[in-house]
């Protein structure tokens, strides 16, 4: 029994603990683990919010977008080394999902609170939350690093946006209106971001990709441009897939709605904290 148990807690410390006591990245269990327990957050965050009396709308998943830059650049302040342990593994992946997901559960509330007693847009109360949160952090990354590589994020926004809006031109001659629901054209900006943040920080300043299956096509093709046609072969069938396959009821459209917030989520998380990084040279 005891060396069953020795080999159990082995493969939980290689597999679990030490990429996160580490930072080391994923591996090929842990990616999988992570994403069953996304699944069944999804609904679980789908029930809570509907428990809040909060729509999963358009317009909230646009007041969530501030929260996502705000874990991002969170994230970025462990990576400069200013946090010690045990505190900086709260925010190593999965933790920081975690937390960041608690905090803006938090402002959440007291948007509601605060909107309800004001009259005020509640999605727009809760976005300046989530913009006054981005806007701390960035200040304080400022005081702790200078920006030395400034052409960073002019290359990973502008890079994406001229593919995207290439993309956007092609499905539009083609006859397909895929492209101008709003959800759908972020999702693909937010991954388009993601694979040129990877592109410049692999081919061009010696960064190295944690993913397991980008990883592996990047060692295998010698270059992260890898990444652009990754993204399109993953999220364009996927679109295609919510748009056709959730409109059976209320019920199915919220939950596509939420599904896309995700995506997004999963796209922009890393791009804008590989951006920050870059820029700062951590």
């Amino acid at each position: 029994m005891v060396p069953i148990i020795d080999k159990i807690s082995q493969l939980i410390n290689e597999y679990y603990i030490d990429p996160i006591l580490h930072d080391s990245g994923y591996n090929i269990v842990n990616t999988v683990t992570w994403a069953i327990i996304l699944g069944i957050c999804i609904f679980g965050i789908v029930k809570l919010l509907k428990r809040m009396n909060v729509n999963i709308t358009d317009r909230l998943t646009a007041s969530v977008i501030p929260f996502i830059l705000a874990g991002s650049s969170l994230r970025v302040i462990e990576d400069t080394g200013m946090l010690e342990p045990p505190v900086s593994y709260l925010f190593i992946t999965p933790n920081i999902y975690f937390l960041v997901f608690f905090v803006t559960v938090i402002f959440l509330i007291i948007a509601k609170l605060v909107s309800r007693s004001m009259n005020k847009d509640f999605e727009m109360v809760f976005a300046l939350f989530g913009c006054a949160w981005f806007i701390a952090n960035i200040a304080y990354l400022l005081h702790l690093e200078d920006i030395v590589l400034p052409w960073v994020p002019v290359f990973v926004i502008v890079s994406a946006s001229a593919l995207l809006y290439v993309l956007y031109l092609v499905f539009d001659r083609a006859g397909s209106d895929i492209l101008k629901n709003k959800l759908n054209l972020s999702i693909l900006g937010v991954h388009l971001l993601d694979a040129s943040s990877t592109f410049a920080g692999v081919d061009f300043l010696g960064y190295y990709e944690k993913h397991v299956v980008p990883a592996f096509l990047i060692d295998l093709t010698g270059t992260a441009l890898v990444m652009y046609p990754l993204k399109l072969l993953i999220f364009l069938p996927v679109i295609y897939i919510l748009d056709t396959q959730f409109n059976e009821d209320e019920e199915s459209r919220t939950l596509k709605t939420f599904l896309k917030l995700v995506i997004i989520m999963l796209g922009l998380a890393p791009a804008v904290r590989n951006t920050i990084r870059m820029m700062l040279g951590v």
